[in-house]
């Protein structure tokens, strides 16, 4: 690998695109998997886990890398396309040795695991050379120091009986979406996925939530005590908040209810009076909602909110007041395309689309769905019977009620489907019956 660095923080690999000879994108580096050996010997580095489209995520033998550095991996194209399983005697570096405590042997002194290095040997093997570890500060108030050790030179990076913060974990997958954290979280050990949710701020974690489906959602939010499970689900959507609360006992979901703050408990219990499968079971109140007399230049505004999903921002609805669910008297919908071709100045009842009859609560799934399909639309207004706002369904809402929950956990629905990307140079070989390193490829 001329040019190529001999030394490489796995850390910093993490998100790091992947590449066929071609110059295709394969998919991304998720983890590096390890196998440990006794004694001081160094960990050899038996491959990456790539997550391609889909979310699935396949096994690559460092075998087949031809390239590692922080800024892109070049492989030889050829790659099982087979979903990865964690074997025994395999340690994942991202998901099980980072935050690790650990001990200087020198010192004895207690530090912390920040970053794993792995380098390539003179036979061209990879291996973990050397650890990345945070030390204690020694005055009150100040930061302590990073160190760079031999893997020779420390010791329990490698046990699992003790407990592990996430800091450096999460720092690693900052960059990630809130999707790609969540497939991030499925991977990890129950005790591993405890920690990251435990260190994951309110709003970063009820986003991730957002993207789990229901068994791991109620998992998640049994690890939380109940004031903290509350805060979560007050952050979160009131639509997927009322999907997940509708999942629990009905006693514990009251409990959790009583101690959201009333104006995020309102919407929720609202949506919980709905049938699942119905337009007020997959609608969202978080809308952009504006008065006639707003002008086209507050609507685009309001549109630009990058917490908004596209659906979301692809119209605004405009309502007498009040402007919050249920509103004033329903209007109409101005569609994004229109505001963008009207002078700012102009007023939103000016663009109004008054042709669309709005959907009522009770609109069955399949009645949202022609709906959506018959007029070209990403969504579509809920209006009750006296003529108020009460939300609007989005097409992401219809999709995840007609694939079901295990859509998120299969990967198979994603662009280039299971046999990767479109123009990859993948191909899926058999994993001969043989030893765990000699199976890896490693």
């Amino acid at each position: 690998m001329p040019g190529a660095p001999t030394r490489v923080f796995v850390a910093r690999l993490a998100g790091t695109s992947v590449f066929d000879p071609n110059g295709d994108q394969v998919g991304k580096v998720r983890d590096v998997v390890v196998a440990l050996r006794p004694g001081q010997a160094p960990p050899r580095v038996l491959g990456l886990v790539v997550e391609v489209p889909g979310r699935r995520r396949i096994f690559v033998p460092m075998t087949r890398v031809t390239r590692v550095d922080a800024g892109a991996v070049i492989t030889t194209g050829l790659v099982n396309l087979r979903r990865f399983e964690q074997r025994p005697g395999e340690t994942l570096v991202l998901g099980e040795m980072l935050d690790r405590r650990c001990t200087v042997t020198e010192t004895a002194e207690s530090v912390t695991v920040q970053d794993i290095g792995i380098e390539q040997t003179r036979v061209r093997d990879w291996v973990v050379s050397k650890v990345a570890v945070a030390r204690p500060a020694k005055r009150f108030g100040r930061r302590g120091e990073t160190r760079v050790y031999g893997w020779d030179e420390v010791s329990g990076v490698a046990s699992v009986d003790q407990q592990q913060g996430a800091a450096s974990l999460l720092a690693a997958l900052d960059r990630l979406k809130p999707a790609d954290l969540a497939g991030v979280l499925r991977e990890l050990s129950f005790k591993r996925r405890t920690e990251v949710a435990a260190a994951l701020d309110d709003e970063r974690l009820a986003d991730v939530m957002e993207e789990l489906d229901a068994d791991d959602q109620k998992e998640i939010l049994a690890t939380l005590d109940r004031e903290r499970a509350a805060d979560v689900l007050g952050a979160m959507g009131s639509d997927d908040a009322a999907d997940l609360l509708a999942e629990l006992p009905a006693d514990q979901a009251e409990a959790l209810l009583a101690l959201m703050e009333p104006a995020e408990a309102a919407p929720v219990r609202r949506l919980l009076t709905y049938e699942e499968f119905s337009a007020g079971g997959m609608m969202t109140d978080e809308l952009v909602v504006l008065r006639p007399d707003a002008t086209i230049a507050e609507a685009l505004a309001q549109i630009r909110n990058p917490d908004l999903t596209p659906a979301l921002a692809a119209m605004v609805y405009v309502c007498r007041p009040p402007l919050e669910t249920p509103t004033g008297r329903f209007l109409g919908v101005a569609h994004i395309q229109r505001l963008l071709r009207e002078p700012p100045s102009g007023l939103v009842s000016g663009v109004l689309d008054t042709d669309l009859a709005p959907l009522t609560p009770e609109a069955s799934l399949e009645q949202v769905t022609t709906y959506l399909a018959t007029y070209n639309l990403v969504a579509c207004p809920v209006v009750d019977e006296d003529g108020h706002l009460i939300g609007a369904v989005t097409v992401d809402d219809v999709l995840d009620h007609l694939l079901g929950e295990a859509w998120r956990n299969t990967g198979r629905h994603g662009p280039g489907g299971p046999a990767g990307p479109h123009g990859a140079t993948a191909l899926r070989e058999p994993l001969p019956a043989q030893s765990t390193e000699a199976r890896r490829g490693a």
